[in-house]
């Protein structure tokens, strides 16, 4: 937790996609505005008036799912809520991440926040108290299918706010949720009619990493055309394809970002300015170097595209039954995942091809018949040292396993319930494989950026430009050394990692060019 990141309303209306990032990644804490307050109470009276009802309601007097014919008397209404969570706390597989699970906690308490939902305040009040105590439930890679909610995942964090199941504290320790929620003052929820489906009933997970992938690629698609900056100066490539007015001839939002990004970057650079001669036997360059805008302007204006699905997401009440202004309660689809799966399938796919195209400009500076004049592998001596071969191998590898990760999860469905939910839209699965996905394309530019790195250094006596200097002296800073014999190659990828993840590297190279897009 941190305490400097503040605090975060909500309200009946939406959070921001920063207000989730900021509780997610930076601990903010989270407070309930009074007009939110005020809806919950009114709305839950909606749902205690219908208890008595001799008609049978959905989640109220009925069981759930394919057992939505089942009526459950008053007497076991309670055990009814309880059971559901439960049953449902089934999943399986590696813990999930801190980051992705608050997200996600978040944007279930934003639904219930909007008052559609029917909880009680004092179980809202207990599930914001966890997310502002640091509470983290233990939720599993596998259990949603991504229709009728991220149910699994879910139902995890509404169990230990029944005091059951196991949840990670402050301290990243595993512990039981009782016995955590004991020692922050926090009181167990016994659920009341319609409280479980309420908590389970939502897109949150899909939603929440889909939000976290946006933040993520917004960055690193800046850091790739930092990278493909580099690649194409150290490579003696031509800045004249990255020119306004050609770019105007696409009008495409996201090239003309990229392409600007290049042109500040490259300014300035004496290798470049030795080749700008009226006889440079270049005529165009590799696609690679001479295409990278459209790339990457292409992966900008999809990320762009997820936001704005995003942003429909965010102003949505997920639950069903809901509970709806004029205060009708309504059976409804609105939890299939759809929208959302869609949309990180998408960036799977821009995801793959970035790091794809990072990878080609790699190997061109390790092919001394296509690096103009640098040595191979950007080796010491060649044939007693390898250079940075290897470090292209572990690139491919990365992006080959990329590719079968763009293969869409949202084309897949599979029948569940006793085919009462005979369609689901395994969003939940886009996303796990989507943050794999990010990651891979981090470690591919880190590798880039190495590679250049280096390449540019070997320019020598010719200087590099001022803003990819900065990117350099980064790197060197933090234990990344330049040419020489071959050296233990892992532990610079990771610094390289985590230059790029911390920001560091951005702002010495902005520090230099104003701000990037």
């Amino acid at each position: 937790m941190n305490p400097d990141s503040g605090s975060v309303p909500l309200g009946i209306g939406p959070l921001s996609a920063a207000d989730v990032i900021a509780v997610a990644r930076h601990g903010a804490t989270v407070r309930l505005t009074d007009d939110a307050r005020a809806e919950v109470r009114r709305t839950r009276a909606v749902i205690d008036a219908l208890a008595d009802d001799a008609e049978p309601h959905y989640g109220v007097s009925t069981g759930f799912g394919a057992l939505a014919t089942t009526h459950i008397p008053a007497d076991r209404r309670a055990a009814l809520q309880a059971s559901l969570i439960r049953s449902h706390a089934a999943g399986s597989g590696p813990e999930v991440e801190r980051e992705v699970v608050r997200a996600l906690m978040l944007l279930r308490c934003s639904t219930l926040a909007t008052g559609r939902t029917g909880i009680r305040e004092q179980t809202l009040d207990g599930y914001l108290a966890m997310i502002n105590a640091g509470l983290t439930p233990v939720v599993h890679e596998y259990g949603s299918l991504g229709c009728s909610g991220d149910l699994a995942p879910l139902a995890h964090c509404a169990l230990a706010l029944t005091g059951e199941g196991l949840v990670r504290d402050p301290a990243d320790r595993v512990r039981p949720a009782a016995e955590a929620l004991a020692e922050a003052g926090i009181v167990p929820i016994a659920l009341a009619e319609k409280e479980g489906l309420a908590l389970i009933n939502g897109t949150d997970g899909m939603l929440g990493m889909l939000l976290l992938a946006i933040d993520d690629l917004r960055s690193l698609i800046t850091v790739s055309d930092l990278t493909a900056a580099m690649s194409v100066e150290g490579l003696l490539g031509t800045d004249h394809v990255f020119a306004a007015d050609l770019h105007a001839l696409r009008p495409q939002p996201g090239q003309a970002a990229s392409a600007a990004n290049l042109r500040m970057i490259m300014a300035d650079s004496e290798i470049r300015a030795s080749h700008q001669v009226e006889d440079c036997p270049r005529v165009q360059d590799a696609y690679s170097l001479r295409c990278a805008p459209q790339v990457a302007g292409a992966a900008r204006d999809t990320v762009d595209h997820a936001a704005t699905v995003a942003g429909w997401e965010l102003a949505s009440a997920i639950d069903n039954p809901v509970i709806t202004p004029d205060d009708r309660v309504e059976s409804n689809g609105n939890f299939h995942g759809a929208p959302i799966a869609y949309q990180l399938d998408f960036l799977a796919i821009v995801t793959a091809d970035l790091a794809s195209i990072a990878e080609r400009r790699t190997d061109r500076f390790l092919d001394r018949a296509r690096s103009h004049g640098l040595p191979p592998f950007l080796a010491d001596d060649p044939g007693v040292d390898s250079g940075l071969m290897i470090a292209q191998y572990t690139q491919a590898a990365i992006v080959s396993e990329l590719k079968r990760l763009a293969t869409p999860a949202s084309v897949d469905s599979i029948p569940s319930s006793a085919m009462q939910e005979d369609h689901v839209s395994m969003g939940w699965s886009a996303g796990r494989k989507l943050r794999r996905s990010i990651d891979g394309l981090r470690r591919v530019l880190a590798i880039e950026l190495i590679t250049a790195a280096r390449g540019l250094r070997l320019r020598a006596p010719l200087r590099p430009g001022p803003a990819t200097a900065a990117a350099i002296s980064v790197l060197e800073g933090a234990g990344v050394a330049g040419p020489g014999p071959d050296r233990w190659l892992s532990p610079e990828i990771e610094t390289a990692v985590r230059v790029i993840e911390d920001g560091s590297l951005r702002a010495a190279v902005e520090s230099v060019t104003g701000p990037l897009r």
